[in-house]
């Protein structure tokens, strides 16, 4: 969702996570941008590393590429690790009309890279957002998918929606006196993608709601970059997005399908996440009961950042990566 994105990106590197943490401050000046041009459009592309492809698949919608590279590019050493940036996003080109970001563009997307560089099968890593395109290339191109890692993902539009709820709730019970301002904007007419609304909704504390522990700080490039495109947020989560979904989001639907879905899958929660709350996370074990579910406690929306030997431990294992 925006406000964490935009948050996770002001920060600094931290080298005292875990030895399975990536903790390579050089790690962006391994890589190499690659431009393909995809149906008129320059798309940024960066690839290293030998063995099975593995997809990473940012959050947002509206982050660029480098926060996963960040966390995940050290795994170039067993894999070929493809990081990109979906249309209008990080070093992409921008599209000539926002109804061109939508869900169902990134999907394909990810089919036209795969044919590009030559791969029979991949794997997908999601964050947040990222599980999304995730999920529903599964299931449209699930003989391409050889595994699947979901980590503090939506299996739906309408669990996009109900966690907007629910941080809204949080937020007005726990802050009323800074809620006012918002019901005052709102009581005029505002909505979450104006200003000063925009502002004001996204200086909510973050405590409880993205990081157990709010001091912690991530890998991120020192070159300047658009680590967030506000744009492509609106176009696929709606004007009004963080109070009423609209945009392709709240279409996609992908609960009744997830049982079927062949890609052997992980998929990582974090307790107390604010923005995939646990309440609708845990329901992925009934619609996907073949996955491995793993809860973790003392995470909210990044647990690679907040309980890293945990999470790079189960990681590496249900990939198969060996050291």
């Amino acid at each position: 969702m925006k406000t964490v994105s935009e948050c996770i990106f002001l920060v600094l590197i931290c080298f005292n996570l875990s030895l399975y943490a990536q903790v390579d401050p050089d790690i962006y000046g391994k890589f190499e941008s690659k431009f393909y041009n995809i149906d008129g459009y320059n798309i940024n592309v960066e690839v290293l590393g030998s063995g099975k492809p593995i997809f990473f698949l940012p959050g947002g919608p509206g982050n660029s590429h480098d926060y996963m590279q960040g966390n995940f590019g050290q795994y170039y050493k067993t894999n070929i690790v493809v990081f990109f940036d979906f249309l209008g996003r990080g070093k992409s080109d921008d599209a000539k009309n926002p109804s061109e970001y939508s869900v169902e563009h990134d999907v394909e997307l990810i089919e036209k890279l795969r044919k590009l560089l030559k791969f029979e099968k991949i794997s997908l890593v999601g964050h947040s957002y990222g599980t999304v395109p995730a999920q529903a290339y599964s299931i449209k191109y699930p003989e391409h998918v050889d595994k699947m890692v979901l980590i503090s993902g939506f299996h739906s539009g309408a669990m996009w929606q109900a966690n907007c709820d629910s941080y809204n709730h949080y937020a007005k019970t726990h802050f009323p006196e800074k809620w006012k301002q918002v019901d005052s904007l709102r009581a005029l007419g505002y909505v979450s993608s104006q200003e000063p609304l925009k502002t004001v909704y996204g200086n909510f504390p973050t405590k409880y709601i993205y990081y157990h522990n709010t001091k912690l700080k991530q890998n991120s490039p020192t070159y300047k970059h658009r680590s967030w495109a506000n744009d492509v947020y609106v176009a696929i989560i709606g004007i009004d997005g963080d109070f009423d979904v609209s945009g392709s989001m709240i279409n996609q639907d992908y609960r009744q399908k997830l049982k079927d879905v062949k890609a052997k899958t992980l998929i990582i929660a974090g307790r107390y996440d604010g923005v995939s709350t646990p309440e609708f996370a845990v329901q992925y074990k009934t619609f996907m009961p073949q996955a491995q579910f793993e809860m973790f406690e003392d995470s909210a929306h990044n647990p690679y950042l907040e309980e890293p030997e945990k999470f790079y431990s189960i990681f590496e294992k249900f990939m198969e990566i060996k050291r």
